[in-house]
């Protein structure tokens, strides 16, 4: 059973294994040290646990391992254990980053908390650090397009597959779905993404405008937003330059249904059948409710970032409630939410939760906690609860709950 790690610092051997049998206790995976030669190597930033640390010690003390873990990672949260003359010391440690103090002896209850919460940043670190080597590390489409579901992958594909292929592309999809940067991952993705990449909105733009639009796109990407919205000249403009030009490559965007306008005769019949020869469909957050957590995570980890503040421990129990959602306002709508969030104004953490939602945060609680037990091995995670091995990993994805962040 593991909890997380934590680094305890402390000269004196009985209160350090005090200290230790009590974090043990309650499932935390500790690690000793009794001076600060012992515990410098084990701090850096690949280390996901916290340090628990004395601030008087022989040697260098709890300050100078505080300076120089700040140094190793800025981000790495050190908790200092003070007696009662320290506290003048202790509170101008927090100036110099420390996540906390405690006062010995401290009760066993404030000492289980602060080492949580502080458990709970690293790890919002230590996720936010993967994510972003995830992204580093793919192609725009990788980069830029958010989800571990199937769908998501297939959209990925699509575009991938798209980009290699000369000519114009329709791509649907619902409000707040993310139609522009589909657009610009195609962009980016293609042989063109050295070339302009424009996007333009299409809503009473006339033939000049579009004619602009055209010469300033060049031999990259034109982007049209809501495409159906062409007014009727500009429309049989664009079916004329596409048939004078095939190299012209329009990048047509909408979000409503183009076959029914072109079937109703409210968009040019002709100009739909040229545009959605290559087409791409963004599916609706709630066909793929197991990305909402990584797309959460990811606009939280943004909002806080333009912020200027930490991330902010994301409960289980919330992003259940979000997946149980239906977000009409797709992927925009969840940004705003993580901003409301990542800003500590999030309503969606106070709504009442129906029986759904609240079955949905019992299960989540119950896989962390057999995850915890089992130090994140989902092998014998999924045999304690008697769960087929694909329906214990489906019931992952759906809570967004990854076994590695468990494991010791």
């Amino acid at each position: 059973m593991s909890r997380g790690r934590v680094l305890l610092v402390e000269d004196d051997a009985p209160v350090r294994e005090a200290l230790a049998q009590t974090l043990e206790l309650e499932g935390f995976l500790v690690t000793t040290a009794g001076s600060f030669i012992v515990a410098k190597d084990h701090m850096g930033p690949d280390f996901a646990g916290v340090v628990l640390s004395d601030i008087r010690m022989p040697g260098k003390d709890g300050l100078q391992l505080l300076d120089f873990a700040r140094k190793a990672d800025p981000d790495l949260p050190v908790i200092l254990l003070t007696g009662e003359g320290d506290i003048p010391t202790a509170v101008d440690a927090i100036g110099r980053g420390a996540f906390g103090f405690l006062e010995k002896p401290c009760p066993t209850e404030q000492l289980l908390e602060t080492v949580k919460r502080a458990l709970d940043a690293r790890r919002a670190v230590m996720e936010d650090r993967r994510h972003r080597a995830e992204l580093q590390s793919g192609d725009a489409a990788q980069r830029l397009l958010f989800g571990h579901s199937a769908l998501a992958e297939k959209l990925r594909a699509e575009c991938r597959q798209i980009s290699r292929v000369p000519g114009s592309v329709l791509i649907e999809g619902p409000p707040g779905s993310g139609v522009s940067k589909v657009a610009e991952v195609i962009h980016l993705l293609s042989n063109r993404a050295g070339d302009p990449f424009v996007k333009t909105v299409a809503a009473g733009m006339e033939v000049d405008a579009l004619t602009r639009a055209i010469e300033a796109a060049g031999s990259g990407s034109l982007f049209l937003n809501e495409v159906g919205a062409l007014s009727r000249e500009a429309q049989f403009a664009l079916l004329d330059r596409l048939e004078q030009d095939p190299g012209l490559r329009i990048l047509a965007g909408t979000t409503q249904n183009l076959t029914e306008a072109a079937d109703d005769g409210a968009f040019d019949p002709d100009l739909y059948y040229r545009l959605e020869a290559l087409r791409v469909r963004i599916p609706a957050l709630r066909e793929r409710p197991e990305d909402i957590p990584v797309l959460f995570r990811h606009y939280v980890a943004q909002a806080s970032e333009q912020a200027g503040t930490p991330p902010r421990p994301i409960p289980p129990g919330l992003l259940a409630l979000l997946m149980a959602q239906d977000w009409p306002g797709n992927a925009r709508a969840l940004m705003n939410a993580a901003m409301r969030f990542a800003l500590g104004l999030s309503p969606e953490e106070d709504r009442e939760m129906g029986l759904n939602e609240k079955m949905a945060q019992i299960e989540a609680s119950l896989l962390i906690d057999a995850l915890r037990r089992n130090e994140g091995n989902a092998t014998v995670t999924a045999q304690e609860l008697k769960l087929p091995r694909k329906t214990f990993y489906d019931k992952l994805a759906k809570h967004g709950i990854r076994a590695e962040d468990y494991r010791g």
